[in-house]
């Protein structure tokens, strides 16, 4: 998440360098409010025109697209005047009004795959944002809960959803969490990273979302499945040369 504007533009400003490095096409992501968090207690942002700002700002100094989410259907037209892509949250993936008025703003819109939601019921979420006239749709699985504090990645969902003839995007590190956490905090599987990514490249996805931080231990937001940093272009290479060996 948009934390202040010094970390974020030193994220986006390593971000950039390594994506040059392997000629991928990059989307700058960061949360500018923070609406699902475990407790209440929890940091949810810097201000929500501040973080949009800056956001703004990352895509005029680098010259790439970026995207953040929203939660309500409030929200969709004043964050469109600040990214190109709209996310929906998994959580908010069935929510008719939010889909909508997010589809209605002409952004692009990338969906979440809830963690309750089959990889087939999607086609629902997508029928949505086309009801507003806006055929700019990407989904994102981000896997299924498994058990109580767990999460599990089918890859079998990333043919299935591609069925749809949308990108799919596979979250590599939003999927290895382990929600609700007796401490009122997401923990999560962060040595999988890799594994995970990796595997997603071999089954077919368009793409990979991922959260880096240079300190992950003192991030505000998602810190115990984060990458580091400093191992972004080293699993980026070694993904990159999974995709040349399919092609």
């Amino acid at each position: 998440m948009v934390e202040s504007e010094e970390t974020t533009m030193h994220i986006a400003r390593e971000v950039v360098r390594v994506a040059s490095v392997y000629d991928l096409e990059l989307i700058f992501k960061a949360s500018y409010r923070k609406a699902n968090r475990t407790s209440g207690a929890s940091f949810s942002g810097i201000g929500d025109k501040k973080a949009l700002g800056i956001l703004e700002q990352v895509k005029k100094e680098f010259g790439v697209r970026v995207t953040t989410d929203i939660h309500t259907a409030e929200e969709a037209h004043l964050a469109a005047e600040y990214v190109d892509i709209l996310q929906i949250p998994a959580f908010l993936c069935r929510q008719t009004d939010l889909l909508i008025a997010a589809g209605s703003t002409g952004k692009t819109i990338n969906i979440k795959k809830g963690q309750f939601a089959s990889a087939s019921t999607m086609d629902y979420a997508i029928e949505k944002v086309r009801y507003s006239g806006n055929q700019k749709i990407m989904l994102t699985e981000r896997g299924t809960f498994f058990g109580y504090n767990d999460l599990v990645v089918d890859m079998r969902n990333i043919p299935l959803m591609k069925k749809t003839g949308v990108p799919v995007i596979v979250d590599i590190t939003h999927s290895l969490q382990q929600p609700n956490q007796p401490g009122g905090f997401s923990g999560g599987n962060p040595d999988m990273i890799e594994t995970i990514g990796k595997c997603a490249v071999a089954a077919g996805a368009d793409g990979i979302f991922l959260e880096t931080h240079p300190n992950p231990a003192e991030a505000l937001s998602d810190g115990m499945s984060m990458l580091h940093l400093d191992r972004l272009e080293d699993l980026l290479r070694r993904m990159t040369a999974i995709r040349k060996a399919l092609i």
